[in-house]
């Protein structure tokens, strides 16, 4: 591996890190365990490339630095080295038997949360905190008070001690919390080791309650002799005594019996009701562990084996075709129901007509199925030697399935949409968007409520939200909005909504391609959403970040003629369409910046972001080469951002330092 493909890959990894530690992973474990491994065989052919902020070094997620958050581990909480073969995990077993001959290794399940450590002191729990970074992280104390597996009143006090075990959310609770979430038109988790992550960092354990967390202890982190001597009794001894629940485990001596422990872990996957990421072998007598170090991320005396992706063989008994917000024809292969990772599936996306014509996918095919991050299915190729005498390749249809209006593929784009923008199909969606938080941001209408208009015929687009006022009484009487006060209240709301920012029209008229951010730059370019509706491909395309592909969706959507249509009615409500004129500065022209963390000059990071962009200044969303300075209070901060910024030799200015620097006031 080259230098250059070294430092693509790290920067790609730390990527994936942030993304992770948000609760938005961007690729499975797997491919990312395959990353890792090719990054630790460069840094061992070429010792030169390794710095101290190598995705290898490194472990844990952001701290949140806000005062009476952090704390500082006693015991560090690092993580435990993965391998991939059972040839690995058998050196590593004779590695510690050549050491100590009667050496004892407990096999337990992996769990897939996130870490969390206990105090304990005169019987009480008196401090819980996440992993961090391994050596500071967060006072959830209060979050873990609300769990039911953790214990809080030791029936016996052994004194003070400290454990470390694994939070994380049962299927069966994973799925109950996202049901809840779409009633509630949120966001929904794309797996429980994610809504674990965040619940447990909620700021209201009322919210941690209701989503209802899990926990297995794992290690005991030190304590009194008897708990620090056998790995296995002293999670008997917590599991009997105090009633603590314990990851389930074996106690092994021979290699066979490893295996073997290792083999019935991974064959029980299906039938958990948690999510597990491998299979963890430690050295059961704890004086032991210490004599195999596995350096500064990983703490000593055990391995991980993680397993291969799961994949089945299913066939494909349909393919579905949905629309969605935007007009855009989404294919859904519905097949044969399999196991995979826990929990049966039998859906998955075909993206688009290119990733069905490439894996030649028909209704009758026998395809491969597997779990991106162990949640997601997906095809990842079809069996061309089992495919039936007369199928082939699907083709999406040549008209809409909800509406039967002509359907067209986008120049440059892969994406093939409905024209019609009153498409039932695409009007909640639409709808739900217009009035969200990146959007218009009307209060009080969520997903529910919007369903119920639009199925008692009050709005067919988003103009029509703002002629429910003309139907007040009767939506009381029908109790479509609730009683008179709820209703009245809605009604001010969307008539209030009339003197937003016009960047925020923009972004609920649902343009592919153009959300908050892109809404926001091209409104700081035109006067108007007249001028916008207005300009030519060439002009759109002058503006920063947007391409030809985005320039030609925004040029097409103005130029439709239910658009135009559209425009009129919103304008003739009184929506506000011309941007107020900003007076721009040249202090930070040809600069980049990038805004993280809490902030204490302005009211927040949009602020910020803002004061930037009128001195003339770029905000990026992440570190590169390119950027001037990251601006963050915390320069010390682990954060992958300083991490980042740190490893590129680009500065970290807190917001005093920022104003002094450029001289800015």
């Amino acid at each position: 591996m080259t230098r250059e493909e070294y430092i693509a890959l790290e920067k790609k990894m730390r990527a994936e890190n942030e993304a992770y530690e948000a609760a938005e992973p961007i690729v499975s474990d797997y491919e990312y365990d395959m990353q890792m491994q090719a990054l630790k065989r460069a840094e061992r052919e070429h010792p030169e490339y390794k710095n101290e902020t190598s995705p290898s070094e490194t472990v844990g997620a952001p701290v949140r630095r806000k005062a009476g958050v952090t704390v500082t581990h006693d015991v560090p909480m690092l993580s435990i080295e993965d391998v991939f073969t059972r040839e690995d995990v058998l050196t590593w077993v004779h590695e510690v038997r050549n050491m100590h001959p009667d050496a004892k290794f407990r096999v337990e399940h992996k769990i897939d949360g996130l870490s969390m450590s206990i105090r304990y002191a005169d019987g009480k729990m008196v401090l819980a905190e996440t992993r961090g970074d391994g050596y500071i992280g967060e006072d959830v104390t209060l979050n873990a008070g609300v769990i039911d597996d953790v214990v809080k009143d030791l029936p016996e006090d052994p004194g003070p001690f400290e454990v470390r075990g694994e939070v994380y959310m049962t299927l069966a609770d994973f799925e109950r919390t996202n049901e809840n979430q779409e009633k509630e038109g949120k966001k929904t988790f794309a797996n429980p080791r994610n809504c674990a992550a965040g619940t447990l960092r909620q700021l209201d354990p009322k919210e941690t309650r209701k989503r209802k967390l899990s926990m297995f202890i794992f290690n005991v982190q030190k304590g009194p002799d008897f708990l620090m001597q056998s790995h296995d009794a002293g999670l008997d001894w917590l599991s009997e005594k105090e009633g603590m629940p314990v990851v389930p485990g074996r106690l092994c001596t021979t290699d066979e019996e490893i295996l073997s422990a290792i083999d019935a872990i991974g064959e029980s996957r299906g039938d958990l009701g948690y999510d597990i990421d491998g299979a963890v072998v430690k050295i059961d007598q704890i004086a032991y562990r210490n004599d195999f170090p596995a350096g500064a991320k990983y703490s000593a005396g055990h391995i991980a084996y993680k397993y291969p992706p799961e994949e089945k063989e299913t066939v494909i008994r349909d393919i579905e075709v949905s629309v969605g917000m935007t007009g855009r024809l989404n294919p859904t292969a519905v097949f044969d129901p399999i196991r995979l990772c826990g929990t049966t599936v039998s859906r998955a996306t075909l993206h688009n007509q290119d990733f069905i014509r490439d894996l030649h996918i028909g209704i009758g095919d026998t395809v491969i199925v597997y779990k991106s991050g162990e949640i997601i299915p997906k095809i990842r190729a079809s069996v061309p030697e089992k495919r039936p005498e007369g199928v082939v390749d699907f083709k999406l249809p040549d008209f809409c399935p909800a509406c039967g209006a002509p359907v067209y593929r986008e120049e440059g784009s892969v994406d093939v949409r409905c024209v019609n923008p009153e498409c039932p199909a695409q009007l909640v969606r639409h709808l739900v968007n217009f009035v969200g938080r990146d959007a218009m941001d009307i209060k009080g209408f969520g997903v529910e409520l919007i369903q119920k208009l639009a199925d008692e015929g009050y709005v067919k687009d988003v103009a029509d939200l703002y002629d429910l006022k003309n139907h007040r009484d009767e939506l009381i009487e029908k109790g479509t909005l609730g009683r008179e006060k709820n209703t009245d209240k809605l009604l001010s709301e969307l008539e209030a909504s009339k003197t937003k920012e016009p960047w925020r029209l923009l972004a609920g008229l649902a343009i592919p391609n153009v959300g908050k951010t892109g809404a926001i730059g091209l409104m700081t370019r035109f006067s108007s959403i007249d001028d916008l509706a207005n300009a030519s491909e060439e002009a759109l395309t002058a503006v920063p970040d947007v391409g030809e592909i985005t320039a030609r969706c925004i040029f097409s959507f103005f130029k439709r003629k239910e658009n135009v249509g559209l425009l009129v009615r919103l304008r003739a409500a009184g929506l506000n369409m011309t941007a107020e004129k900003e007076t721009f500065s040249t202090e930070l022209q040809g600069l980049t910046f990038v805004v993280t963390g809490d902030v204490a000059h302005f009211k927040n990071r949009n602020e910020l972001s803002d004061f930037v962009r009128k001195h003339g200044g770029k905000v990026a969303g992440s570190v590169s080469k390119k950027t001037t300075a990251l601006i963050n209070n915390d320069a010390n901060s682990t954060s992958g951002k300083n991490t980042r910024a740190r490893s590129l030799g680009i500065p970290i200015l807190t917001e005093e330092e920022f104003l002094k620097t450029y001289q800015l006031k």
